[in-house]
């Protein structure tokens, strides 16, 4: 009786062709980022600038969703890594330069479309290398609290910046075709670069700090609700400020990482480790 309950559980959360409920929900959210990041661009050829940079602030919340509900449900695949990577390429890698380029950048022609073209290449040899990165079956213990360049939803809304301040600040100030490009340029170093970054995936909050991190997340929600672009032009220039201290963090994690010991007397082989399937959602 109780193995044909767990049978008929297992069909009810298993879909045609194997595939279950587990490893839909995570490939729907990305999906639904992919959506976001393409609609950025539907916006931005139709003037609604505000929309556009909505869409794609969007697709980064959901590209943040997809890879915790994998881990949560269990439901990581090489699919929905692949997926990932494709759609974190398009909302934050193609999505922001066509936008930049229809909002400002076009006043500088050919300049302004190769500025964008760079931004974009930059991106997919991001989401390249952190792909191969994930196959090393030994990474040092502080790799995990850093990304390597700024992440992709990152570098997304860091390339909108000036967009966002033009929002915020108005007309004359921040809509010039100058403003647009050093920061395509910018953005786009940075998530080449070897550049250590903070990533919240180990982040552990003490127990003291449990109650005024809560206060902080209702301040920034309150912000987003209120005056959304002020809150994320703030949050992105704090983002930029603590580059520096992920720098001078990471040097003193691997300063005390203790150098391994040859073996005095013996023969070493090596043997080509079996490639760990890359995590869906992980962020890039």
């Amino acid at each position: 009786m109780f193995g044909r309950n767990r049978r008929r559980a297992r069909d009810r959360a298993t879909l045609p062709g194997g595939g279950t409920m587990n490893r839909l929900i995570p490939n729907a959210i990305t999906v639904g980022a992919l959506c976001a990041g393409l609609s950025g661009i539907r916006f931005a050829m139709d003037g609604r600038w505000e929309w556009a940079a909505t869409a794609i602030v969007v697709a980064a919340i959901l590209d943040g969703l997809d890879g915790r509900m994998a881990r949560l449900l269990n439901g990581t695949s090489k699919f929905g890594a692949e997926l990932d990577s494709l759609s974190d390429f398009v909302a934050f890698g193609v999505a922001p330069a066509l936008v930049m380029y229809m909002w400002v950048l076009n006043a500088w022609g050919a300049v302004g479309w190769m500025l964008c073209l760079a931004y974009a290449v930059c991106m997919a040899l991001r989401l390249a290398r952190f792909n191969t990165m994930l196959s090393d079956p030994n990474p040092p213990k502080w790799q995990g609290y850093f990304f390597v360049g700024v992440p992709a939803p990152a570098g997304a809304a860091l390339a909108l910046l000036p967009l966002m301040m033009h929002f915020q600040a108005g007309p004359g100030w921040f809509d010039k075709a100058a403003i647009g490009g050093l920061t395509m340029v910018v953005v786009a170093f940075l998530m080449v670069s070897r550049i250590p970054t903070f990533s919240a995936k180990k982040v552990h909050i003490p127990r003291g700090w449990m109650v005024p991190s809560l206060v902080g997340v209702g301040v920034v929600f309150a912000g987003l609700f209120n005056a959304p672009w002020a809150t994320l032009v703030i949050l992105g220039l704090i983002y930029l400020g603590s580059i520096p201290v992920s720098v001078m963090m990471q040097a003193r994690m691997r300063a005390a990482e203790p150098a391994p010991e040859p073996t005095a007397g013996h023969i070493t082989v090596t043997v080509e480790p079996t490639a760990p399937a890359p995590r869906h959602g992980e962020s890039a």
